[in-house]
């Protein structure tokens, strides 16, 4: 078992985008990781200290619900952090991604939401880094 597989070679030199995308990337790998720990670590997992959510019913489904949410976002966040630190060539294709996750986020809060008009307080930051982005993957590119 060879742990020096796990990291393989840099391939830092082969980017060539704005050094603002990977810098904006590293912010969107904290901006995951963080609530991705709130999610995942805290009591409630944030569904009701910070979403507000009623939780008479099925509180125990959505406190894993709320945790297993959290453990994908740390997750993804920790994949960003080794992009931004030594596989900057896939800077593009992550924020590519986060382009797609953010507007599948966006559609399903604010177009396909069945949630009776509630929205999460990520809903609201979701509308300004759908463009943000956009916006810094096509300087990656």
């Amino acid at each position: 078992m060879d742990f020096a597989n796990l990291f393989p070679a840099s391939s830092n030199a082969g980017y060539d985008g704005s050094i603002l995308s990977v810098w904006y990337l590293g912010l969107m790998a904290v901006l995951t990781i963080g609530p991705g720990c709130i999610h995942y670590f805290l009591r409630d997992g944030g569904a009701q200290s910070i979403a507000g959510l009623r939780l008479e019913r099925h509180q125990r489904l959505i406190f894993h619900l709320f945790a297993w949410a959290g453990a994908t976002q740390i997750v993804w966040g920790l994949a960003m952090v080794a992009v931004v630190w030594r596989y900057q060539a896939l800077v593009s294709l992550v924020l590519a991604l986060l382009v797609i996750e953010r507007s599948l986020h966006l559609w399903s809060m604010w177009i396909g939401s069945k949630s009776g008009g509630y929205r999460p307080p990520e809903a609201y930051i979701t509308l300004a880094l759908v463009p943000a982005n956009l916006l810094f993957l096509l300087l990656s590119l």
